[in-house]
């Protein structure tokens, strides 16, 4: 016959296997966890790093536009080429601009001679030919496009 035992002992072997299953639990709740953290930092990171080249694009076409008024406006005699590519240095090294200026008609306004110049500047992270815009870019492409008139 089987010597009987103390019901101490009979809960005390039950309750092991019970801290087992909570130390898996505990684990498998801390890798799931882990794994959340770890994709909200990457989705987080990723926006900030769009953000960022979406303003570099935006810095980048202003640049262009000061420099098609600079070449409409400071000259004696103004230089509206069709289009020209910039490259820029520093940060916005990656990033190319195509500066396009049309001129309009001579008109004259109280009798004085007046020519009005429209000025585009396209931007981009990854231009086509070494050009803005480029139509088959990538997820990663960015491009702004401003404009501008100068009358002179």
């Amino acid at each position: 016959m089987r010597p009987q035992r103390s019901p101490k002992a009979a809960t005390r072997n039950a309750q092991r296997g019970v801290s087992g299953i909570m130390v898996l639990a505990i684990l498998v709740l801390l890798g799931g966890l882990s794994a959340y953290a770890v994709g909200l930092v990457t989705s987080v990171h990723s926006g900030y790093a769009a953000e960022l080249s979406h303003a570099r694009a935006t810095q980048a076409a202003e640049a262009g536009l000061d420099w098609g008024r600079y070449r409409v406006s400071v000259p004696a005699v103004a230089n509206c080429a069709a289009a020209q590519t910039l490259t820029l240095p520093s940060t916005l090294a990656p990033y190319r601009v195509t500066v396009r200026c049309t001129a309009s008609a001579l008109l004259s306004e109280g009798g004085v001679p007046l020519r009005v110049y429209r000025i585009t500047a396209t931007a981009c992270n990854l231009p086509a030919a070494g050009a803005c815009p480029n139509a088959t870019a990538s997820a990663d492409y960015v491009e702004r496009l401003l404009s501008a008139q100068v009358e002179r």
